[in-house]
């Protein structure tokens, strides 16, 4: 007797939309889209072409639209000041010190505070404090700890017999700086770090244990790598901030002293604002959002690559 078995049905593929409907769909999302994508030209695309415009010009910022045409000038000037690249070193240094000490550190306390130990609510809420404060708020704050003359900081390093002029000293300006900067965002990249963490499945952490890895081992062959995405996201968001860093720089010291701890958003501001030069400091601003593009297109391209390829296939695979 032979038995027939039948394959599997053909599935006919879905019918095309009627015409009509596939307009009326595309209506409905450009009327979803028009709102954010006014909002975007209007305080996104519209300033950066302005900013453009404007770096071509000797201007002032008064008197109506700017007339003296210098083309390249402004650049020119720029990329050639010593100023300049005193605030192209000051970014190196501080993107350096993000990225080997304080980002190493955040993922520290992010482990510790992963384990079962007393009262880590409060210490997760202690730590994320910080980053809540507005970065006028912090710089206020440091400036008066900071203080050379009656601070908090000297009043406790008297005790030792030591003394600090801090942000009053060249030598030291840049590491009481990167201290008030760690002191505030550290907390940031914790939380980041600590929710990494526990997407991690901890199933993958005890069949390591089972099988004799020593906490070193199974965070530097299981958890170091499986973070490896989150890494890579808090670099990208230290390296963007640290390129536009402004606010605690201009109310813990302004630049000074000597230009020892300007950025080239608060050189930017002093052209522009101060010495009402507002071409060049435009042109600031223009090599500013350069190195921001370029950087984040390279560092996606080169270093997250695998990231934004698996979250495109895992997109495509719910759809």
């Amino acid at each position: 007797m032979t038995t027939l078995t039948r394959g599997p049905a053909a599935v006919a593929p879905p019918a095309p939309a009627p015409p009509g409907r596939r307009r009326g769909r595309a209506v409905t999302i450009a009327l979803f889209l028009l709102p954010a994508l006014v909002l975007f030209v209007l305080l996104v695309v519209a300033p950066i072409l302005v900013a453009v415009y404007a770096s071509a010009f000797k201007w002032n910022g008064f008197g109506g639209l700017p007339t003296e045409f210098v083309g390249l000038d402004n650049f020119t000037r720029l990329l050639s000041s010593g100023i300049f690249a005193t605030d192209l070193w000051h970014l190196v240094v501080l993107v350096l010190l993000s990225v080997l000490v304080q980002l190493p550190f955040s993922l520290a306390v992010a482990m510790l505070l992963n384990q079962r130990i007393r009262g880590r609510a409060v210490y997760r809420l202690v730590f994320f404090a910080p980053y809540v404060l507005s970065e006028v708020i912090t710089g206020v704050l440091f400036s008066l700890i900071l203080a050379p003359d009656g601070g908090m900081a000297n009043q406790l390093l008297s005790v030792f017999g030591l003394e600090s002029e801090f942000l009053a000293d060249p030598d030291t300006v840049m590491p009481a700086l990167f201290l008030v900067m760690t002191w505030k965002y550290f907390g940031f990249h914790m939380m980041v770090y600590l929710a990494g963490r526990q997407g991690i499945p901890n199933e993958l952490i005890e069949a390591a244990q089972i099988d004799g890895a020593t906490p070193w081992k199974t965070f530097r062959h299981i958890t170091l790598p499986l973070l490896g995405p989150t890494i890579r996201i808090s670099v990208f968001l230290s390296v963007i901030y640290t390129i536009q860093l402004f606010d605690l720089v201009w109310i813990l010291t302004g630049g000074g002293p000597s230009h020892s701890s300007e950025t080239m958003a608060v050189t930017m501001m002093e052209f522009g604002f101060k010495r009402s030069q507002v071409g060049y400091a435009n042109a600031i601003s223009v090599v500013m959002f350069a190195l921001s593009l370029v950087f984040a297109l390279v560092y996606q391209r080169v270093v997250m690559r695998r990231d934004l390829a698996g979250a495109t296939t895992s997109m495509g695979g719910r759809r």
